[in-house]
């Protein structure tokens, strides 16, 4: 169902921000398909939300479902080693096709938390060095703690957003 937009008829009306909240719930409903994580982690959170953003900054994304050629889009964008971050920034500086300031809004709202927030997670660069034996009792909580590392929510949200893509 494409997005209907209602700009008001007078200057006490405000604008509502169909845009960006359809470009959420595809986002959403993409990571609840994947069943990737619970819908309450913030990990599901940052996942949705770079996905709303890849979607909402996709010109004319949100013009109506989601076909093929925009999800080989999503994939190619969210892919491991491509410059999403630039992109994103480089876009919501520009003015969003089909998106009004109140969407804009609540995208620059969801790249800042993307940014500020970070979340625990795995090191998998630490993890890639551990020794190929299993470590005694003692050590493994040590070696738990070592194994994570604070991450920038949207280095987290970017990969899940693309698994659940791929499993679309």
């Amino acid at each position: 169902m494409p997005p209907e937009r209602h700009e008001g008829s007078g200057a006490a009306e405000l604008p509502v921000p169909m845009a960006w909240m359809y470009a959420e719930y595809l986002a959403d409903e993409l990571l609840r398909s994947g069943d990737l994580m619970e819908p309450t982690t913030l990990e599901f959170r940052a996942g949705r939300d770079a996905l709303a953003l890849t979607v909402f900054l996709l010109d004319g994304a949100v013009a109506g479902a989601l076909p093929a050629a925009r999800v080989d889009e999503l994939r190619l964008l969210t892919a491991s080693g491509t410059p999403w971050r630039q992109w994103v920034r480089a876009r919501l500086a520009a003015p969003v096709a089909g998106g009004t300031e109140a969407d804009l809004a609540l995208a620059r709202s969801a790249w800042r938390w993307l940014e500020e927030t970070e979340l625990l997670a795995a090191d998998l660069e630490a993890i890639g060095q551990l020794p190929p034996w299993e470590p005694d009792e003692g050590a493994e909580e040590g070696l738990e703690e070592e194994a994570r590392v604070w991450t920038p929510a949207w280095q987290l949200g970017l990969p899940l957003g693309h698994l659940a893509v791929h499993l679309y």
